[in-house]
């Protein structure tokens, strides 16, 4: 096994161009994975399918991308970066096209992890662009990052609002035209980049396993990514659910309105995020927890009101997106040739995390309802802070 010096590193920064179109890229691929969140009471209703049903949808779709983290990401340490993330995009379209045909449910159960499966394109553009530019690295993958964020939050308000006035299956059309544009241009315009493994693809996956083992800061660090993950994902697919019903019988286009809140709750996270950078990153993360506790006990307790969910979302999306932000800046303080590695064990936990909330939020909703819903999201929120409290008192020992 040889790791060789990655050969692209730029002299030059790269073009704002070029990085506003990987900015572009990766927020158009990742937002495959929430499209399915508002629209799937339409898609029950087109295949008379049950809720649950519906919901699983959502799990197969964390379930391709964590797949997908693990099995495809890690390729871009060992195969030309542009030719994998062309071929991903191209078979992302692919499956985009076929969605617009399926004619059951189980159809899209199948497409839905293939989708998510080629989105993870997005996992090998931010590091290609940090390996490239070395002189503003800080800089393009924060505008990346940014491209990211966008893509998640505004997924939900673009497909509420395309399904309502067109149709579901044209969300996923106009999500197919988008990644054919993108594909087209970073195939004219994105420089190559030679990869920095030699060993074989077997020895690159063990070489992430045993990343887990190394460090057990990783491993609480991916249970409490999972939980929070977890809890996040079974919100927002079981909120489809409840708005839709009494006492709101909101369409879809209203329901991804509530991702414009998101929005905002998520930008203002990095101002928490930076105390991380400060030494205060058990402060911030004590902190984000307990945003989610009071959103949690929000949602539970005034459960038709649309002013408390609204708020709700905005706490539980400052609150996760700190968390977050605080638990990545952590784990690259481990091992500064490993990151990679060390970045796929934690994405593939964490969206491991965010397929089995989706799958228990789901369950909740069919036996309990929202009560089911929150008291579970409240139990998850419980266990990061015991996690948190046990990390703390390691740490000062």
């Amino acid at each position: 096994m040889v790791i060789s010096e990655n050969k692209t590193t730029q002299v030059k920064p790269l073009s704002s161009f070029l990085v506003t179109l990987m900015a572009v890229s990766a927020g158009v691929a990742v937002a495959n994975i929430y499209y399915n969140q508002p629209i799937l009471k339409n898609i029950a209703a087109e295949f008379k399918a049950t809720e649950t049903q519906a919901g699983i949808i959502s799990m197969l779709s964390q379930i391709g991308y964590g797949l997908g983290l693990f099995f495809i990401t890690p390729l871009g340490d060992k195969l030309k970066k542009k030719n994998l993330i062309i071929g991903l995009q191209v078979m992302l379209f692919i499956a985009l096209l076929l969605v617009t045909f399926t004619s059951s449910i189980v159809q899209v159960w199948i497409l839905s992890v293939f989708i998510s499966l080629f989105s993870v394109s997005v996992q090998v553009i931010i590091p290609m662009a940090a390996g490239m530019d070395s002189r503003n690295r800080g800089k393009t993958v924060g505008t990346i990052f940014t491209g990211v964020l966008i893509g998640i939050l505004a997924a939900r308000v673009f497909s509420g609002t395309i399904a309502e006035w067109f149709g579901w299956r044209n969300v996923y059309l106009f999500s197919a035209i988008a990644v054919a544009g993108v594909t087209v241009l970073l195939k004219i315009y994105l420089p190559p980049a030679e990869s920095a493994f030699d060993g074989s693809y077997f020895q690159l996956l063990n070489s992430a396993l045993k990343q887990f083992g190394r460090f057990p800061q990783l491993r609480r660090l991916s249970v409490i990514g999972m939980l929070q993950f977890g809890l996040f994902c079974s919100f927002w697919t079981t909120l489809t659910f409840h708005l839709s019903g009494s006492p709101f019988h909101f369409k879809s286009d209203i329901i991804g309105l509530f991702g414009l809140v998101a929005i905002a709750g998520a930008l203002l996270a990095p101002l928490i995020g930076k105390k991380a950078d400060k030494g205060e990153s058990n402060r911030v993360r004590f902190m984000a927890i307990g945003l989610i506790i009071i959103s949690v006990l929000m949602m539970l307790i005034f459960q038709s009101s649309v002013i408390a969910l609204a708020t709700a979302v905005l706490l539980l999306d400052i609150g996760a997106q700190a968390l977050q932000v605080t638990n990545v800046a952590l784990i690259y303080t481990l091992d500064e040739s490993s990151h990679s590695r060390i970045n796929t064990v934690y994405m593939t936990s964490f969206f491991i995390g965010g397929a089995l909330g989706t799958f228990i939020g789901v369950l909740c909703w069919e036996f309990g309802g929202w009560t089911w819903v929150t008291g579970q999201m409240l139990i998850s929120a419980l266990l990061i802070v015991v996690l948190l409290i046990k990390e703390k008192r390691q740490t000062q020992s």
